[in-house]
């Protein structure tokens, strides 16, 4: 039946819905690229919670959709910001989550790598400049290192708002991520998240000249690469990135974090490629999957040809203010059937427009990422009824 679904311009347009689902096999892990899915949390939505209260978790359904993504041979990235960490996901959250969601991977025998950082210094007030000392940074990445290598789980380094808001230069970020890898038990993945997604990081390595945060990236990965398993870039610059790659020592690999140009960059060049840890790969999981495999028999066109139209519903979501694309993740993530409602933690569900959901939907339709297309239309009327869609 159509839908009519709102447009950026105040009117409807008619909408056809897709009948069948795109059809990807559940599978082994990949094995021409490490593929990591960073995973939202879906919250319990019969909690009374305020927006400042910490986040009420629904882990049923949150570990039954890290299982999901696991069937389809993908890593899961945990804890990381697509699960709301500084939006809503405080780190006593965040802690549970990791334990949890660690001993599910060890049950099922997925690949699990979680996130490292210090928001426990402004969980409660987010809005101040941080701790005055370099010490209280580190003791804070070590607290909940400490949590992640109990885990069993894979460390990622994330990057830190407090010391962004601290740091005095090149060398403070030398010292604390020195310091950290030197105690670090198996090698880490370092994260650099741009200001896009969290305009807290701005001026990160301590430059907002990029050349010269990058010269200062490679110092870190340079003087201790025995513990650089990895570097996750989330710049939105493929250019950047590839450059960057080419520049890392042999045995650290680059993880794509960039959710606009993807295909490219894992599928690679004549000088190497991108493995990948992506929060758009929530939603396109089991397509993603399906394609690595495809690149999994050398076959970079057919990769490319899965791939390649997704790339639009992946602009769309991440957007500007790109730190909002989660709630497009969840909305995603309750029309395929995955949560039983439309509600985030902090109350993020709020965070876009009906045309930008609408346009989301549409988008994702097309690709036939919704198991049950019925399903995902029957749940998209039930959101055009809420804002006065009647027809």
């Amino acid at each position: 039946m159509t839908l009519h679904l709102p447009d950026a311009a105040g009117g409807l347009r008619a909408y056809e819905p897709r009948t069948e689902p795109f059809a990807a096999a559940t599978g082994a892990p990949l094995a021409s690229r490490t593929v990591f899915s960073a995973a939202h949390v879906v919250a319990d939505p019969f909690a009374d919670a305020s927006p400042d209260a910490p986040a009420a978790v629904d882990w049923d359904a949150t570990l039954a959709f890290r299982r999901h993504l696991w069937s389809h041979g993908l890593g899961v990235a945990e804890a990381m910001d697509t699960a709301q960490r500084g939006m809503g996901l405080d780190w006593p959250g965040a802690a549970e989550l990791i334990r949890r969601s660690a001993a599910e991977a060890k049950a099922v025998g997925g690949r699990i790598a979680c996130g490292v950082g210090t928001d426990q210094l402004t969980d409660r007030d987010p809005g101040r400049s941080a701790p005055v000392t370099l010490a209280g940074i580190r003791a804070a990445y070590e607290e909940q290192l400490a949590v992640v290598e109990e885990s069993g789980a894979q460390a990622i380094l994330m990057a830190s708002r407090a010391l962004a808001a601290t740091a005095q230069g090149p060398d403070d970020y030398l010292e604390v991520y020195g310091h950290l890898l030197r105690q670090a038990a198996e090698p880490v993945i370092l994260h650099w998240l741009g200001p896009m997604f969290d305009p807290a990081l701005e001026g990160y390595w301590g430059s907002a000249d990029l050349d010269r945060a990058t010269a200062v990236f490679l110092d870190v990965i340079a003087a201790h690469p025995d513990k650089v398993d990895g570097v996750k870039i989330s710049l939105l610059d493929a250019r950047r990135e590839v450059d960057l790659r080419r520049r890392l020592p042999n045995g650290v690999r680059c993880y794509t974090g960039d959710d606009f140009h993807y295909p490219e960059l894992i599928a690679g060049d004549e000088q190497g490629f991108s493995h990948a840890l992506l929060g758009v790969f929530d939603p396109l999981g089991p397509l993603a999957a399906e394609a690595v495999r495809v690149l999994d028999t050398g076959d970079a066109a057919g990769f490319r040809a899965l791939l390649d139209p997704t790339v639009p519903l992946a602009r769309h979501l991440f957007e500007a203010p790109t730190r909002f694309y989660k709630t497009g993740v969840v909305f995603l993530a309750w029309l395929a059937g995955h949560q039983s409602h439309f509600t985030m933690v902090g109350g993020l569900q709020s965070a876009r427009s009906l045309p930008h959901l609408a346009r989301a939907y549409e988008l994702a339709d097309g690709l036939g990422l919704f198991p049950d297309p019925k399903l995902a239309e029957e749940r998209m009327r039930v959101l055009l009824s809420l804002y006065g869609v009647t027809s």
